[in-house]
């Protein structure tokens, strides 16, 4: 499929989707969100996929919603305000829950709606030109969408600071909240990439997707719940056939077959 608001190119096992306004900073609208959940799918589906890379093209990351298209919601009744607010809510639950890792590659400005495709990715690199702001309160409305995916990665307290005081974000500051996980500078930061992307195709692709699968799960059962969840995962593991490949790659010194595959 074509899109007209961003660029899916899939490579070998690594797929790249590029936001693709530069003209507006990658600012999203309503077809962008449509556009984004269709691709993700793609991705979740796509079992020889191994790694997504999520990127902006330009200067931007994403610059969050789109002027001309908020003009247009804002004379939305509310069902229909509901039902563009919680596609937008499906899209990013699709990227947090994407069974294969997703590494942002943050080339520039994230804001507003803009940061909570940050807090998506599993890794987030940015350049250290980068900034972010959660800058919804200074047009009288929230993050709200964005805001369970915000507080899992930074906490409670610094996304009270953050969406109360819509502050500016240096690469730095967002690096010590924990919303960004490294920084680069621009000239590195495809390397620094492309470094996290074979670290993370060396791994067996069923462990990553029960890694991610476990994060969210055992953070909602009780210590007791999880005692019992957390071994009955770890037997059905070392009984599978990746796992069951592993330990003897790792017994006998030698590369598993998934390196290559």
């Amino acid at each position: 499929m074509n899109y007209e608001t961003l660029t899916y190119e899939r490579k070998d096992r690594i797929g790249r989707i590029t936001f693709s306004r530069p003209e507006i900073h990658n600012a999203f609208n309503g077809q962008m969100i449509d556009e984004l959940y269709d691709v993700f799918e793609r991705v979740r589906r796509d079992k020889g996929m191994r790694v997504a890379v999520l990127t902006g093209s330009g200067k931007s990351f994403c610059a969050g919603a789109d002027l001309n298209w908020m003009r247009s919601v804002k004379d939305y009744g509310y069902e229909r305000n509901f039902s563009e607010s919680l596609k937008l809510a499906e899209v990013f639950h699709l990227i947090y829950s994407c069974p294969k890792p997703i590494v942002g590659r943050i080339n520039g400005a994230a804001i507003g709606g803009g940061t909570g495709f940050v807090a998506v990715c599993d890794i987030a690199i940015a350049s250290s030109e980068a900034v972010f702001s959660f800058s919804e309160v200074k047009i009288g409305v929230v993050p709200a969408c964005i805001s369970p995916y915000v507080v899992k990665r930074v906490g409670e307290g610094k996304a009270r600071e953050f969406f109360l005081t819509g502050e500016r974000l240096s690469a730095d500051h967002a690096l010590r909240a924990g919303l960004i996980n490294r920084v680069a500078s621009p000239e590195s930061l495809d390397a620094e990439v492309e470094t996290m992307v074979q670290q993370l195709v060396s791994s067996g692709p069923e462990a990553l997707r029960c890694c991610k699968e476990l994060l969210p799960t055992v953070t909602e059962k009780t210590l007791l719940e999880s005692k019992v969840h957390t071994a009955k995962v770890i037997a059905d593991l070392r009984k599978s056939d990746e796992g069951q490949e592993g330990m003897d790659a790792f017994l006998n010194k030698r590369k598993p077959r998934w390196i290559n595959d």
